[in-house]
């Protein structure tokens, strides 16, 4: 049997209160896997813990107890061997504002030592593939915040990383642009074989992207685990709808 892509064993994350009255228990023994190839949307309210799974994915942070493991490995331990294997997608584009698109595109490329030709060929394909073709020597001022936002994914696909992180990546965006995006990015991660998890407090966001949701309550532990069907009834919306609204009422 494979393994999987990402797994949390029995985790626990604890931090010390500034004040020095004990600690905060931000994730409490929580035991996740998710496969490869799979979009999976962390849910939850606002200070409800997904955002300290997601730096214990990334190897920022390390569980207090248990065990977080990414390619059967120690994402926190081994962080320099996750080099090109895992690639964010942050909230705020994070573009350079002196580097042009493509030149923003390629900083990833150029961290793993991608010779300067394939890295402009990589660049220029990927800022193809988001629709924007013609603006590659744009600078972020001159662009839109989709635009902006789509060089940022741009820039995560360029480098080909297996596991794509998300943190609320479209939030930024207006309803109908984000939908938009949210479209392109879900088809994209599932043409190319890519996991991707990505943490938002949007319903709406979840039930449009993942193909898994995954509903935390706090401090994080799962209060829902279901599959999203890929080309729901109204009836089969509104019902998840209904269950992850009565979870995050509680």
């Amino acid at each position: 049997m494979k393994a999987p892509e990402i797994s949390f064993d029995h985790v626990t994350k604890e931090f010390a209160r500034p004040d020095g009255g004990g600690v905060f228990r931000a994730v409490d023994n929580v035991s996740l896997d998710i496969a490869s190839g799979e979009l999976v949307a962390l849910l939850g309210k606002t200070g409800c813990g997904k955002s300290t799974m997601f730096n214990m994915i990334s190897g920022l942070t390390e569980p207090s107890d248990g065990k977080v493991r990414v390619k059967s490995r120690d994402p926190f331990r081994e962080f320099n061997w996750f080099r090109g294997k895992i690639a964010i997608v942050f909230q705020n584009d994070r573009l350079l504002p002196w580097r042009s698109a493509i030149g923003n595109v390629e900083i990833g490329l150029e961290m793993l030592d991608v010779p300067p030709a394939e890295r402009q060929a990589r660049a220029q394909k990927w800022l193809a593939r988001l629709g924007l073709s013609g603006h590659e020597n744009d600078y972020p001022h001159a662009l839109s915040g989709g635009m902006r936002q789509r060089v940022s994914i741009a820039r995560a696909f360029a480098t080909d990383a297996d596991i794509l992180l998300c943190d609320e990546p479209f939030s930024a965006l207006d309803e109908i642009t984000g939908q938009r995006l949210r479209e392109e990015f879900g088809a994209l991660v599932r043409e190319n074989g890519k996991t991707a998890v990505f943490i938002t407090h949007s319903i709406n966001e979840a039930t449009q992207l993942g193909d898994r949701i995954i509903v935390l309550r706090r401090p994080a532990q799962i209060a829902m685990d279901a599959r999203a069907p890929r080309e729901p009834t109204q009836a089969e919306r509104d019902d998840l709808r209904a269950r992850i609204e009565t979870i995050l009422s509680e």
